[in-house]
C-alpha cells in the first residue's frame, strides 16, 4: 500500500476514536510520557497540539508546565520554506489557525526558537513502526527542520506521540527520514534505539 493510502486509512482509523476514548489515550499518553528520563530531564520541550484525531499531548503539556519545563509549540517558519521552528507557549496562551487548518501561537512579538536548542520533541504522526520509523502528513516539515540531527552530536531527543492503533508492521524509510528514538502511545512506550 502507498503511503497515500496508508495515510487516509490511519487517519480515518484515529478520527473514528469516540470523546471518550481520546481523552484516556491524552492520559494514558501523559503517563507513559512523563515517566521517561528524556522528559524528566528536560528544561525545554517541544510538542504540538492535538488536531484532525491526533494523540492530544495538552495533559502532557500541563504536566511540564506544573513541572517549571518551558513549552513550546511548532510554527511554520515566515522566511525558510517548509521548515519549522517553534514558538515559547503556556497553556491558554491566544493560537491561531495555520493554513494547514493547525492551531499555533502567534509570532508577533514571539522569540522564534530552532529546533536544535530543544531537549526534547514530541512530534505528530500518521503511522508508525516499531524501528522507529513514521510517516507524517507528507511535507516532510520535520524532517527537513531535523536534518541536522544526522550530524549533529548536540541533538534533542525525538520522540513521536500516536495512539497505538496507529502501528504498522514495517515502513520502508528513505534517506531523507529522521528517524526517532521512542514512540510513545497510551499504554506504551516503544524505544528505536
Amino acid at each position: 500500500m502507498d503511503k497515500k493510502k496508508i495515510r487516509a486509512e490511519i487517519r480515518h482509523r484515529r478520527r473514528t476514536l469516540s470523546p471518550q476514548q481520546q481523552r484516556q489515550a491524552a492520559e494514558g499518553l501523559s503517563r507513559q510520557v512523563s515517566n521517561l528520563a528524556a522528559f524528566r530531564h528536560a528544561r525545554r520541550i517541544a510538542l504540538y497540539l492535538g488536531n484532525d484525531g491526533e494523540i492530544d499531548p495538552l495533559p502532557t503539556l500541563l504536566l511540564a508546565e506544573a513541572a517549571g519545563k518551558r513549552c513550546y509549540l511548532p510554527v511554520l517558519h515566515p522566511l525558510k520554506h517548509n521548515r519549522i521552528h517553534f514558538v515559547p507557549y503556556r497553556s491558554g496562551d491566544r493560537l491561531t489557525v495555520s493554513h494547514f487548518g493547525y492551531p499555533e501561537p502567534t509570532l508577533a512579538g514571539s522569540r522564534i526558537t530552532p529546533a536544535w536548542a530543544m531537549d526534547l520533541i514530541l512530534m505528530p504522526l500518521v503511522a508508525f513502526d516499531a524501528s522507529g520509523n513514521r510517516i507524517g502528513m507528507g511535507g516532510g516539515f520535520y524532517d527537513r527542520t531535523l536534518a541536522f540531527t544526522k550530524v549533529s552530536p548536540r541533538r534533542p531527543t525525538l520522540i513521536g506521540l500516536a495512539h497505538s492503533c496507529q502501528q504498522l508492521d514495517e515502513i520502508a524509510a528513505n534517506p531523507w527520514d529522521i528517524p526517532l528514538d521512542a514512540i510513545a502511545t497510551e499504554s506504551r512506550v516503544i524505544s528505536c534505539r
